[in-house]
């Protein structure tokens, strides 16, 4: 099964463009990415069969590729689960690692964004870029109020680097009180002093910062992954006015 899409983003004639899967097989390329990106590089622990990473929410989701004009393939991909389709399956992806009343509470339509990955010899380019547009273009066209999603961070020894860089966030990108999170699964180590300890930002967290999203509160420690996630939430409304215009501009949308 593959959720139908409500809004499709065309191709545009440069090298990367993107596209919402609309065919099994199509999704299909995004799990293979996925796999290669997470279980290859990354070693996580995945489900399923060799080669692909699924769960039960892709049936539900909508997903986003970016594409390599030149060969067809897929080089980045990022899923979206509607509000509407948690309430049908029961709840959100981020529900099995915090405690999401205060989210669920905002006035306003939700999207939840996951497995975002951009393949490793794309990275330096404008691949999340073009990413960004086709999600910024889909919540445009459908509606939505806030978009939702987690942003992994390496853990390094007994969760330091988590912390350190935590330590970045709280200070740049911080949501207010209303709409803090709990983890079910805190970092072992939860904080570390600015003035002893601090770390950039990854490329996907520094992006979601960039837009205007900010973090949800501590992180969740995810064995399987072997990272920590950390819940960031973007209010359409406060998109960053120069991202917003790049973003939806560069594709017409």
């Amino acid at each position: 099964m593959v959720a139908s899409a409500s809004a499709s983003l065309a191709k545009r004639g440069e090298r990367l463009y993107v596209e919402i899967a609309t065919s099994e097989s199509e999704v299909r390329e995004a799990q293979a990415l996925r796999y290669q990106v997470f279980g290859e590089e990354m070693g996580a622990r995945l489900k399923g069969e060799p080669g692909y990473d699924h769960d039960t929410f892709d049936d539900h989701c909508q997903h986003l590729l970016v594409r390599d004009s030149r060969t067809g393939r897929v080089v980045g991909c990022t899923r979206l689960l509607t509000d509407a389709s948690a309430a049908r399956i029961g709840g959100f992806y981020s529900e099995s690692e915090f405690e999401l009343d205060a989210i669920k509470r905002l006035d306003g339509r939700l999207l939840e964004v996951g497995r975002t990955c951009i393949a490793p010899e794309f990275r330096q380019g404008p691949a999340i870029a073009v990413l960004w547009s086709g999600l910024a273009g889909f919540v445009q066209l459908n509606g939505f109020d806030y978009l939702f999603g987690c942003a992994s961070v390496p853990l390094g020894e007994d969760d330091i680097q988590a912390a350190a860089i935590m330590n970045r966030l709280r200070r740049q990108a911080l949501a207010p009180e209303d709409r803090r999170i709990t983890p079910r699964a805190p970092l072992l180590t939860t904080q570390v002093d600015d003035d002893v300890l601090d770390a950039p930002l990854p490329p996907l967290l520094r992006a979601y910062v960039r837009l205007g999203a900010k973090a949800c509160g501590e992180p969740c420690r995810d064995p399987d992954f072997g990272v920590a996630d950390v819940l960031m939430l973007l209010d359409i409304d406060a998109m960053s006015p120069a991202y917003s215009r790049h973003f939806l501009d560069r594709h017409g949308l």
